[in-house]
């Protein structure tokens, strides 16, 4: 039983505005045919290619997939189901022979396999054809790239995450359920869901596929049961030896070769009247990789892994069957049952003993497994009636009188088997793959007819040709997971899938509040992280670039603290602990740093905000060296202050003063506006204080005799400013001056102004 999770929404109406949207599948071999198993997926920017075999009816380049219609160097990954010639021959030329750079995985049997497989095909392919694909330095350097995978592990490569699970078949053959971004396809490759004597029945993956690429070798035909097959088997092949003939079942040197051993060797064992007459297996490569399938019994069923922990025999050390090297070694007289590979009779040894075995009555040929076009066998058991064949070595004519006879082992999913798995997972997509076409369109038309009235389930149906391509459109929904919010549904029925991590979810925000942060997409998920937590959750390189400029700066320090403290609520004043020299920071970005008597350094951390407020600081240190007038006036408030704060007859605001005040005597101990000298805690009050004192303190650095009292025959607090040849009077109130000097009354003036403009600023 599957576990049922909302699909992605598939419109085939819908004309994606982002190419990302589109998944394309396209066969390069194995589409409306069977052979050179090799597909094209592609989503989201990703590339999987699923297969990589040859066409065992063909030879040379002709047997490879249609590689021209992709580029190897956009493959991510290439995932391999099982080790049979035509889903993983063509690997070592691919991977040798292109620009492919992506990783190769396959499962544990299937590596241990793959390099005995591929070494024998290199060696057939000397002798078969001129046009060599690949050689055992490709096959060696191809080894040590390809990765291994196990059963129901996750694997994720490049945001692909894939699971391998059990396929039947064949030892170590694989179902793949691949996910990207939220979308799943399962490919199935070769499967069986028929337990046999030594493997499981494929698995049903847990999770729905919203694409399924599933074969369709056998269409709607239906096996026999396996207790009927295998008495018919054992039958013939008793029948054939019996009357004294040779009885030759060709089949491929591992997979169902491994199945029938183990049911004629298990029949000779109790039948001893046959126990006379030799089983030969004829095929070293066989018995190269024989070791593997004594080693992964725990990968078989429940049946072979309980008769090896209970009798402590391998069942496969068999009895009553020989090895063969090759034909020197056989002695060929009187009856014997012979296994050669290969399985559809195109070349080997299976071919050489046919030609030789064909023109004897007594012989018999007995054909197990599934046979492509364009081969010996095929065409022996589809046409029925053939009378002569043509030897492959000599090329000589030969009378076919030798019995033939058909018994599907076939380790592939008839119609039953592949609708009830269907049944199982219900896909809305279903791409079928590897059957020829007329096998594909019976099955097409028969599940066409199934789920096309039922309203429970929408499934459409493809039968791609090679290089012809699939295209599905897929707007996932997909959930919003933001850590400590709630973040309601967004339009257009796509949802953003957010993951708040780091510094930004150490605390909890209040309902409605905002959190900002930098929002990074990897593998598909989105997540809102602060700067400084990028290398450890998002895996990217940060890298701080500090700003620096030096401006010339001819006046103190103090002058420029006066401007800023003017513009920027946040100062720090300190000392650079290297060499003493004085700085201040602007809002914990921008350090400005007195390099010498002339010259100003600023130092930030590039980005935006920085940028523009090192602007504006720059700004005010070219309008202080422009305005030099006011600059002096501004130094020499900032000295005066020094003595304001020190006093401690007035109150000043101390937040403005950093640094280490030493007493200034005043040329005058009278007490100063006596009236307002008081401790206030009005701000307007202690800002009038400040602004008088300020006044007081500038007069007395400019003349010899000033004093302050009030303006006779009035209650007005005033200063008397006496030159020698002049006298003026300022009034505090008002900061008008009196005087019958024009010139000195406008000098005086200007001075009150000065005050006023640099009080301010403080």
């Amino acid at each position: 039983m599957t576990t049922k999770r909302r699909q992605a929404t598939v419109n085939r109406d819908y004309t994606p505005s982002n190419t990302d949207d589109l998944m394309i599948i396209k066969p390069l071999g194995a589409g409306q045919e069977v052979g050179r198993s090799c597909h094209i997926l592609s989503y989201k920017k990703k590339t999987i290619m699923l297969d990589c075999g040859i066409h065992p009816g063909l030879t040379g380049f002709a047997a490879l997939p249609f590689f021209d219609a992709c580029d190897p160097a956009e493959i991510d990954l290439l995932l391999i189901s099982h080790f049979h010639l035509d889903h993983i021959a063509s690997l070592p030329y691919f991977m040798e022979k292109t620009n492919f750079k992506g990783r190769v995985f396959m499962t544990h049997p299937t590596k241990a396999i793959f390099k005995s497989l591929l070494s024998d095909f290199v060696k057939l392919s000397k002798i078969s054809t001129e046009d060599m694909l690949f050689d055992e330095h490709d096959l060696d350097n191809c080894m040590e790239r390809i990765e291994t995978m196990n059963f129901h592990q996750q694997i994720e490569v490049n945001g692909i995450k894939f699971i391998p699970f059990n396929a039947g078949h064949v030892l170590g053959a694989a179902l793949l359920e691949i996910e990207i971004a939220g979308v799943r396809i399962l490919y199935t490759g070769d499967y069986s869901r028929e337990d046999d004597r030594h493997l499981m029945a494929a698995e049903i993956p847990p999770c729905r596929p919203d694409v399924l690429i599933i074969e369709s070798t056998y269409g709607t035909e239906v096996h026999e049961p396996s207790e009927e097959r295998e008495h018919r088997f054992t039958s013939t092949v008793d029948e054939i030896v019996s009357r004294g003939g040779r009885c030759l079942i060709p089949v491929l040197a591992l997979g169902r070769a491994q199945e029938l051993l183990l049911i004629i060797d298990e029949y000779w064992e109790v039948n001893p009247r046959l126990q006379s007459i030799p089983i030969y297996y004829a095929s070293s490569l066989a018995n190269q990789c024989m070791s593997v399938y004594q080693t992964y019994i725990h990968m078989m069923n429940r049946r072979i892994q309980e008769q090896f922990s209970v009798s402590e025999e391998n069942p496969f050390y068999f009895k009553h069957i020989k090895s063969l090297k090759s034909l020197q070694h056989f002695n060929d007289s009187g009856p014997a049952v012979f296994f050669a590979s290969p399985g559809m009779l195109q070349s080997g040894t299976s071919r050489k003993l046919f030609d030789r075995w064909c023109s004897n009555p007594k012989n018999g040929c007995v054909i197990c497994g599934y046979c492509v076009e364009g081969t010996l066998a095929k065409k022996l058991i589809q046409v029925g009636n053939v009378t002569e064949i043509t030897t492959f070595e000599e090329g000589m004519k030969k009378p076919l009188k030798m019995s033939i006879t058909e018994i599907s082992f076939s380790a592939h999913a008839d119609y039953v088997q592949t609708s009830t798995f269907i049944e199982a997972l219900l896909p809305p997509h279903i791409v079928l793959v590897h059957g020829e076409a007329s096998m594909m369109a019976k099955l097409r038309a028969a599940l066409e007819k199934t789920y096309g009235d039922r309203e429970d389930v929408s499934t459409t149906i493809y039968t791609p040709r090679n290089t012809e391509a699939v295209e599905l459109y897929f707007r996932g929904e997909k959930k919003v997971k933001v850590v400590f919010l709630v973040v309601p549904a967004t339009t257009n029925k796509t949802l953003l899938l957010l993951k708040v991590l780091g510094t930004l979810a150490q605390f909890e925000p209040s309902n409605d509040t905002n959190v900002s942060g930098i929002l990074v997409k990897k593998k598909f998920n989105y997540l809102l992280l602060d700067s400084e937590d990028l290398a450890e959750y998002a895996g990217l390189p940060v890298t701080t670039i500090t700003q620096r400029q030096v401006v010339e700066y001819h006046f103190p320090f103090s002058v420029l603290k006066i401007y800023l403290a003017a513009m920027f609520t946040d100062l720090k004043f300190n000392i650079v602990s290297d060499d003493a020299r004085e700085s201040i920071q602007v809002f914990d970005a921008v350090t400005i740093i007195k390099e010498s008597e002339s010259m100003l350094a600023l130092e930030w951390p590039a980005n935006t905000v920085n940028d523009m407020i090192a602007d504006a600081v720059v700004a005010s240190i070219i309008q202080i060296e422009l305005n030099p007038s006011t600059a002096k006036s501004t130094e020499l408030i900032f000295s005066l202050n020094h003595y304001i704060c020190t006093s401690s007859k007035f109150l000043v605001i101390g937040s403005s003063c950093s640094h280490t005040h030493r007493a200034v005597p005043s040329k005058t101990q009278a007490p100063l506006l006596h009236s307002t000298c008081v401790v206030e805690s009005d701000d307007a009050r202690r800002d009038k204080e400040r602004l008088r004192r300020s006044l007081l303190l500038l007069l007395e650095s400019q003349y010899e005799c000033v004093s302050v009292g009030k303006k006779e025959g009035t209650a007005a607090d005033v200063i008397h400013v006496d030159t020698g040849t002049a006298k003026a009077v300022v009034f505090l109130e008002t900061l008008d001056v009196e005087c019958d000097d024009q010139n000195l009354a406008r000098l005086i003036k200007n001075l009150c102004t000065n005050v006023v403009t640099s009080v301010n600023l403080l």
